[in-house]
């Protein structure tokens, strides 16, 4: 590969007492039950409600969650309590103020990284949301002239096609549209990606030697935005990447986010020191 500058993309113990009467046994009974379990305060009670109703997708991204003062009547407790759960959901990322109109429940937002092959599951997992994989379409086929041109296959080359999405809480998260050269990689034939998604599969049983993306701002189609829940035209974020090994294309994959759910961060150095920003 031509050198380039490195992207990154980048929810007690008791004393022991020997019975030696009727009473000392009592004591004794008494003194091995099991201590009670704490009550959580409720503090850590508001919160974990707030927090579990949002991974649940009960309170889907952009949901106004109660104000301050309704949440001190349901809980009956001072409206500080209140205010240091959802300060630490703030925190958390779960949450956002906003001035004057009340707490929403954020977006997943992820970074990831542009020149790096990694699991959407560990980018879900970074924003404390619960990760969920689910294989929409499987199969293996001839591959068309788009298909040979795009990996440089030969004319009788096959292919594994998956289509597949990635949810972050009750969320989609990412649309991943992927092909599998069965020439690189024949177990991929056999293998029904029901429960591992392609992506990760690959990562754990072929060595890749280089990879090349291409990054691009979209409007959703009709598909990606059925699929991904959002409006068609809303902007997204797409990422193509192909991949290959010993000089045979290993895989081409199209990941396509909803654009507020992602962005790039680029890190990278001059190549002569001494030059100005």
């Amino acid at each position: 590969m031509k050198g380039a500058p490195a992207f990154l993309m980048t929810f007690p113990d008791r004393a022991n007492l020997r019975p030696a009467s009727a009473e000392a046994t009592i004591s004794t009974v008494e003194d091995n039950r099991q201590p009670e379990a704490k009550e959580p305060s409720l503090h850590r009670r508001i919160l974990e409600d707030v927090e579990g109703r949002i991974l649940s997708g009960e309170w889907p991204p952009g949901h106004r969650i109660p104000f301050e003062h309704e949440l001190t009547e349901q809980y009956q407790c001072s409206r500080m309590t209140v205010n240091k759960a959802i300060t630490e959901l703030v925190k958390r990322g779960l949450i956002e103020r906003r001035r004057k109109s009340g707490s929403y429940v954020t977006h997943p937002h992820a970074q990831s990284a542009v020149l790096e092959i990694h699991d959407i599951r560990l980018e879900v997992e970074s924003l404390g949301l619960p990760y969920r994989y689910e294989r929409r379409t499987r199969v293996n086929r001839a591959a068309r002239a788009v298909d040979r041109r795009l990996m440089e296959l030969s004319e009788s080359a096959r292919l594994t096609d998956i289509s597949a999405l990635h949810f972050a809480g009750a969320q989609p998260f990412c649309l991943e549209d992927r092909l599998i050269n069965l020439e690189a990689v024949p177990e991929a034939a056999e293998e029904s990606f029901d429960d591992i998604a392609p992506g990760a599969w690959l990562i754990s049983r072929v060595p890749w030697s280089a990879a090349e993306h291409r990054i691009r701002a979209v409007g959703a189609d009709a598909r990606a935005a059925e699929l991904l829940a959002i409006a068609p035209g809303t902007p997204c974020l797409v990422v193509e990447r192909r991949t290959w090994s010993g000089g045979l294309y290993v895989t081409h994959v199209r990941l396509t986010y909803p654009g507020e759910k992602h962005e790039l961060v680029a890190e990278f150095a001059p190549s002569h020191p001494k030059q100005g920003a």
